[in-house]
This record gives structure tokens, sequence and C-alpha cells, in this order.
């Protein structure tokens, strides 16, 4: 624990399976290098939270590295305001200190992955007979978001690396991705999306632009559209790459950030902490509760397997072993957690829609940790905190009131209707966490059942999953019903 900690944040999506998988391969890749104590992710659009931070690492020393392209309204805004910081450097009473770093799409060695992109989708084609496109989202929005684009294109250009042409292009703004025949000259056109997963805009929006596609609804990960290269397209030879973020090179570029950061701020230490006592490892903690009785949580079932530890379904205990499916590491949990056994999307961890059929075999309390949080982001570290008595409960208007930009309109919400949102929104057969945060202080939110309140609702064997504070569903689900609703006219005469 002597090491820092990681965190990678992503922006995630609650539609998109794989917008934050190319987050967690990164983190995977990086967690291998043994560089730092904890490495874990966090996400706008999904769980865990960019607020839940302090339950997610230990470590009294923690990079916090945006894994975005630009710096913008998330980077400058979303981003310091949901993990309380106070600039690049932010230090906390308990004596922990958060080094808030660049994100990774500015850095100038994103342009070896540009270039090692386009020699992968075009191996064999001359670099003077070739033109490179860029291609960002563009907003009139946001000036930045070209800025990272139009840098990288500039550095490969003027570096000398032989492509007849090298484009900035865009989605939104000129020069546009669709007009990429006027664009360019040569015979050979390559494209690499500037994004870091491969959503809607590179697998859907742009293959449209390019002529590729007339219209396709699949996932990236199901999609074609990055298999087939060259495509003819009259008279040029178009190759299309998946969005840049994908590259498993994208690793060293968090490291890239983590060392420019020291550089420009220095090797910053932890302060002493402000005072109270010593608290026991979270690995030891959990250990602890194994022992003592608590064999589940939510869906995962616990039990000691000689000196390490043997996770499955919970209503797999007595299966035949032989049956279940060995899932070896982190990325093979995520990746079995991300989806139903009939295929669907589980856009929320906590969804008591858990594949079967599995299990993990854990060689000590470490590991256990690791696994559980890969099943449950933060269940065992808010349990320990609520223990303890350091936990902290966010009412939803405190939430609320706290979003801005497109979000701005949820905190207009009326009372009844934030309590029937929670309610129905986050009911049990949707998510299985334990409820704690009111509507406002000392205001509880009316008409939870149990499954949604009591935190010993699972029985004294579990280990409760607890929401200390909304996350985004309540927040979109707030702001939808408040547009359709809301009459600003009748609000300004009230």
């Amino acid at each position: 624990m002597s090491k820092p900690a990681l965190i990678l944040l992503g922006h995630g999506s609650t539609e998109n399976p794989d917008s934050s998988d190319p987050t967690h391969r990164h983190a995977a890749t990086l967690r291998a290098t043994g560089r730092f104590s904890e490495v874990t992710c966090l996400f706008w659009k999904e769980q865990p939270s960019f607020h839940e931070i302090d339950a997610m690492v230990e470590a009294k020393e923690v990079y916090v590295v945006p894994v975005f392209i630009s710096e913008g309204y998330f980077t400058t805004e979303i981003i310091p305001r949901e993990l309380r910081l106070d600039g690049p450097v932010t230090r906390r009473p308990d004596g922990r200190i958060i080094k808030y770093c660049a994100p990774v799409g500015v850095h100038e060695s994103m342009t070896r992955l540009l270039l090692s992109r386009a020699r992968e989708v075009a191996p064999d084609v001359p670099p003077e007979e070739t033109s490179v496109l860029i291609v960002g989202h563009g907003t009139k929005l946001n000036k930045n978001s070209t800025d990272a684009v139009r840098a990288q294109a500039d550095r490969i250009r003027e570096g000398g690396h032989g492509y007849a042409e090298v484009i900035d292009t865009y989605m939104e703004e000129p020069p546009l991705i669709s007009d990429w025949r006027e664009l360019t000259t040569s015979p050979n056109v390559v494209v690499v999306p500037f994004f870091i997963a491969d959503g809607l805009h590179s697998y859907e929006d742009i293959p449209v632009m390019l002529g590729l596609e007339t219209e396709t609804g699949m996932a990236a990960s199901k999609a074609e559209v990055f298999r087939h290269n060259p495509r003819t397209m009259g008279d040029r030879q178009l190759f299309y790459s998946a969005a840049i973020g994908t590259d498993p090179l994208l690793a060293d570029v968090v490291l890239d950030q983590i060392e420019a950061f020291d550089r420009e701020h220095g090797n910053l230490k932890p302060d002493a902490p402000a005072g109270g006592h010593p608290v026991a490892p979270l690995a030891k903690q959990l250990a602890d509760w194994v022992r003592d009785g608590k064999r589940r949580l939510l869906e995962v079932a616990i039990e000691p397997e000689g000196a390490g530890y043997r996770l499955c379904h919970v209503s797999d205990r007595e299966a035949d072993p032989e049956s279940l499916e060995v899932l070896i590491d982190v990325q093979a949990i995520l990746e079995m957690n991300r989806w139903t056994s009939t295929d669907e999307y589980r856009e929320r961890p906590a969804a008591p829609t858990m594949q079967r059929g599995w299990v993990v075999h854990c060689a000590d309390q470490e590991s256990l940790l690791i696994a559980l949080d890969s099943f449950y982001p933060g269940a065992v570290a808010h349990w320990s905190r609520h223990l303890s008595g350091q936990g902290v409960v966010v009412p939803l208007r405190e939430t609320l009131d706290r979003q801005t930009g497109m979000y701005q309109f949820a905190k207009k919400i009326e009372d009844d209707q934030a309590h029937a949102l929670i309610c129905e929104g986050c009911a049990a057969e949707k998510c299985a966490r334990t409820i704690l945060y009111p509507l406002e202080e000392g205001r509880p939110i009316e008409g939870l059942p149990p499954a949604k309140s009591d935190i010993g609702y699972h029985g004294e064997d579990a280990i409760p999953f607890l929401c200390v504070q909304a996350c985004c569903f309540p927040v979109a689900g707030a702001r939808a019903i408040v547009k359709k609703t809301w009459d600003p006219k009748k609000a300004e005469r009230s």
C-alpha cells in the first residue's frame, strides 16, 4: 500500500456495452505492471460513479487520469465537481493526496498511437500515396473539442512521416468527414476515429458519413465494419480503423501523463493523517467478515477454499464443479458481468440478472477483494465505511442541485415526482443496492420497500451493497421528468 493508486476515468454509457471496455482493458494492463497498489475505473454514465472515488481505493496517494480525448466541459467542470477536487492537487483531511492529471488525448505521445494504427490498418500501401484523416466530433459549443485532433494532425504532418496528406476532420463542423473525397487526392485513404471507444460514432455515424454503411444497430464488438479493409470506393481504396482509444498502447499514454504531472508538480506525497485510529486494510476486514459468517454479496456466494476462496452464483452452490466455467481474471469477470443469460446488456452491476454457470478461485484475501469489486464495485468499501461510522450519505436534493449543463433541469423535480422516481426507477428488480440517501436532510425517500431500505433485508450472512448517493440513472430520470412536465412560465409567475 506504499505504492500509489491509479484511477482511470471514463465516460461510460447506459446503452452501449462497448463504451467502458477500453478503459477496463487499459486498467488491466496497468494493473499487471505492478507499479500501482490499486488500479480501478470510475465512470460518468456507468457504475462505479465518479463520486465514489474515496470508496474505490485505499492508498493515500492517488493518480487520477481521464481517459478522454480533449480538455473541455467534462475534464474542467464535471470531473472536479464530482470528485471534489481543488485543482491538479487535492489534499483530503485524512491525509490522502489526489493528483489530477491531464486527459490522455492531449498528450503528444498520442501521435505514435495514431501512426501505429494507420500502419496497422493499411500495412502494404506506400505513405506517399496515402491520405490520413483523423476524425473528431467537433462542436460549436466547445472550442477545445477540436484542439486535440488538430494538434495531432499537425504533429504527424510536420513530423516527416511521409504521408501525402494528414487532415483533421469532424462530424459536426468543417472540414466534415462526409467530404472526404473532396478533401483528399491520394488513391489510398486511411480514416482513424479519434475517440476512446467504439461506440455509436465509430461503428454507425462515421461509416454512414463515409458511405461504407447505410445503417447499423449492433454493438461494435459484434459489427463487421472494421473487418473489411480495404473498401473500394470508386477510384479510391478506403481503410477504416477502430477508435484510437482501443489501442493497447494507450496504457503507455496514461503513464506518460503521470510522468508529465510529476515533472510539473513535483513528487508530492500524502500528508500525515489529521487524527483517528488506524483502520485495518479492506482485504483483511473482508476476510474477517467471511470467517465470521458473511457468505453472500447479492448474487455472489463466498466460500473458503483451502487458504483462499471460491466464488460462484448463489444458485450454483451445489452445482457440479465440472459444469462451471472458470473465470480466470478481472477481465473475464467484467465481460461475463456485462451480459444477462439472454445476451442483454446489464447496465447496472447490481441488477439481479447475473448469469449462472461460472466459478472464480481466489488465492488470498487480496484477490477476493479484487474479484468482489469486479462484480460489485465499491460494495465492500461502502459497507466498511458504514460500519466504522465514516460513510458519507448525500441527499438526493444535494446531488441534483449541483448538476449543470443539460442536467441542470433535474433540480426542478417536485418532491412527489422524486419519491416516485426513486421507488420506480431504482426498484429492486432493476438494482439490488440498499438506498441510504434521503430526499433531503431529515426526509427519507417515501415508499421504499424493505428490499430497498432495510440493510438487513438479505440476511445476516450477507454483505449489503449500500447506495449512499444517487447515480446517473436517477439524475437522468429527474431531468427527463422535468423536461416533460416543467412549465417555466408558471414557475416564473409563482
